[in-house]
């Protein structure tokens, strides 16, 4: 089942999945919300958003789609224009 969240991400200390690359953030190992915390078993898709703005267009969104120690598969993202927390998560994919 599919849940929208909209919920803001704290990473936990212990490393990363991937590395950074220079184009994107390296995805941290793990992270925590209200509802307990997520351990990040491997990258399985990710993708970019733009905005626009004065004629321009920007890099908003890092966009990764994560599947966890659960089972769970995470769609989070990275806001780059964020000034606290930059990562949140935006829907998740459980076996319920």
């Amino acid at each position: 089942m599919r849940r929208f969240a909209s919920a803001p991400l704290i990473v936990v200390a212990g490393g990363f999945v991937t590395a950074a690359d220079g184009s994107a953030p390296p995805v941290p190992s793990a992270f925590s919300w209200k509802e307990g915390e997520f351990r990040i078993t491997a990258v399985l898709r990710s993708w970019r958003s733009t905005k626009s703005d004065r004629g321009d267009t920007y890099l908003k969104r890092h966009w990764f789609e994560l599947q966890t120690s659960t089972g769970a598969r995470i769609e989070v993202y990275y806001d780059r224009d964020a000034r606290r927390n930059p990562w949140r998560l935006y829907a998740i994919e459980d076996e319920r």
